[in-house]
């Protein structure tokens, strides 16, 4: 399927994906999800991403969780370094002879595509077939849609579905997490746990929201004054959540056009042949008088002073 059909069915820039380090939303995501089921237009396309992984490799993340000790420590592995990619947790939760496994997404606004639930819980359950070299099956899978089940469906998970259900949910055997995975390797595990972990480590700091809110404002100072709106609809996400999301990090959209303003500005100012009053311009001040109004207010100093300062600092 054609990236660029993909991304203009779910009304995505057409060249997102050739961007590796860009970041999308959780209604971005998901609306990739929705385009590629309208496009495919077949109901069992997720069984294709599980035959593509079968015969192209998997990521670390699960290879890491398929030389775990036992199918729970596989789960537990897959819940832990879920956040590599997308802000979900995996919720487990045991009840009596039951084992519930749920998504859980942070920010979302609606319910998870069906095609992402069912390649998900597809991924869980080949990781304990995987790794125990057993068919296991489920008890059931409780799906939130109201459609029948597929021949697909019938066929993979190998158990009663159950629709209309008031969540998601992918139920196990508690006696099959304790099965253990004959190819368990700790050797193994050790050398690939601190390099997944690493990468954890870098990826915390770029998913911060209120960074991705500055990047967005740096861009866009020079074409007028901030607004909420614009700023929300170029992250794909709507005003209440924006603000929301800011909130749950500690800050405000006000303060956050300040810190971005600020930091823009001591950026341009460092470069020796930036012109103030083009500055001032990028930053989207009517006129130099506000800007240095403004940059004294930040740091008690005007341009000019704080550029010479900065140049001592470097040359020191």
């Amino acid at each position: 399927m054609s990236p660029v059909a993909v991304l203009r069915q779910a009304r995505l820039p057409v060249t997102l994906h050739l961007d590796t380090g860009r970041f999308v939303s959780t209604a971005q995501f998901f609306s990739l999800w929705n385009a590629l089921s309208d496009l495919s237009g077949d109901r069992d396309y997720w069984l294709r991403f599980v035959q593509a992984t079968e015969s192209v490799g998997h990521q670390p993340m699960f290879v890491a969780a398929c030389l775990g000790s036992d199918f729970r420590d596989g789960i537990g592995r897959v819940a832990r370094f879920k956040q590599f990619t997308m802000p979900e947790r995996i919720a487990v939760e045991e009840r009596g002879s039951e084992v519930h496994i749920r998504k859980r997404w942070f920010y979302a606004e609606g319910l998870e595509p069906d095609l992402s639930v069912d390649v998900s819980f597809a991924f869980l359950l080949s990781l304990g077939r995987r790794g125990t070299g057993q068919r296991l099956t489920p008890l059931r899978l409780e799906l939130t849609r109201s459609s029948a089940p597929t021949a697909g469906q019938n066929s993979f998970f190998g158990c009663p579905i159950v629709y209309e259900k008031a969540d998601d949910v992918l139920v196990l055997k508690a006696s099959d997490l304790d099965l253990p995975f004959p190819g368990h390797n700790a050797e193994l595990i050790d050398i690939l746990t601190p390099a997944l972990e690493e990468s954890l480590g870098r990826l915390k700091p770029r998913s911060s929201f209120s960074e991705q809110v500055k990047a967005v404002l740096k861009r866009g100072f020079a074409s007028g004054r901030p607004e909420v709106s614009a700023v929300a609809r170029d992250l794909g996400t709507s005003e209440r959540t924006l603000q929301r999301r800011i909130t749950d990090e500690g800050g405000s959209f006000r303060a956050l056009v300040q810190e971005a303003r600020k930091e823009l500005g001591r950026k341009l100012l460092a470069e020796p042949y930036a012109d103030v009053a083009e500055v001032a311009c990028i930053l989207g001040f009517q006129d130099t008088t506000s800007f240095y109004r403004a940059f004294r207010s930040w740091e008690g100093v005007t341009p000019q002073v704080w550029r010479s300062r900065n140049v001592v600092i470097q040359s020191v």
